[in-house]
């Protein structure tokens, strides 16, 4: 796709009922990036928790997505509302907040990442986002409005619980259950974790609120879409290390 062209955004997509495949990138890899646009991919999900959290890389990989015809959702640490407001800035079309436990704490989410009247984002039109300056500010904002994603994380037993009054915030666009912390929350018990997941997804379809998922394989995708997914993320770095693992064992 043309860098000229961009692409339809995610939350309009999504709203259509679109299946979206994503590529977790954690390193600073922007080859990556223009690799999934090659390859027909959707969206970038950056990880900043777990991955880079520097402000330049986090810019050039948003401006490698754009190039590539790919938008990018970055996942910030918990609490890190500073950083929400500089990626979105970026050109970012949203973030997804770690460690949503209540309802409370996803109406806190959809603050730090909308502008107001739905939150409390500094508003700016000189940044990428406002097409530096070009960009009025009634458009700017009709358009963030439009277009800005929060995807919920659902890691914890107390997010398990309250998965119903976080999904049915209407400024709550998708839900993504963690795996590897909600395991870890549930005494590192992976199968009492997925037992939990779906429980959140079957919340989720309830209040018709679409579920991200991640995995490390084809196979894992498709049960995925099987299971429920609207969007579905590729773990690169666990696909690259196991492409690895089997070539040195073959070899």
């Amino acid at each position: 796709m043309s860098p000229l062209l961009a692409p339809k955004p995610l939350k309009s997509r999504l709203t259509n009922g679109d299946r979206l495949r994503g590529l977790l990138v954690r390193v600073p890899a922007p080859m990556l990036i223009d690799m999934a646009g090659a390859n027909g991919f959707d969206f970038i999900f950056l990880d900043t928790e777990h991955g880079i959290a520097d402000q330049k890389d986090i810019a050039e990989h948003i401006i490698a997505g754009r190039a590539a015809g790919l938008p990018t959702l970055v996942r910030i640490g918990e609490g890190e509302t500073a950083l929400a407001l500089r990626v979105l800035d970026a050109g970012a079309e949203g973030v997804i907040v770690p460690h949503v436990r209540t309802a409370t704490e996803a109406s806190a989410a959809v603050r730090l990442a909308h502008y107001p009247p739905l939150g409390d984002r500094g508003f700016a039109t000189y940044t990428a986002a406002g097409s530096w300056g070009k960009a009025t500010a009634a458009e700017h904002a009709a358009k963030a409005a439009a277009t800005t994603m929060v995807v919920a994380m659902i890691e914890d037993a107390e997010g398990v619980s309250n998965a119903g009054g976080i999904a049915k915030n209407p400024g709550i666009d998708a839900v993504f259950v963690g795996p590897s912390d909600l395991a870890a929350a549930l005494g590192y018990d992976a199968a009492r974790a997925d037992e939990a997941r779906l429980e959140v997804w079957a919340v989720a379809a309830a209040a018709r609120r679409p579920v991200m998922a991640i995995v490390s394989t084809g196979s894992q995708a498709r049960k995925a879409w099987d299971q429920g997914a609207s969007m579905v993320v590729l773990n690169a770095q666990s696909a690259i290390d196991s492409c690895l693992a089997d070539w040195a064992a073959e070899s």
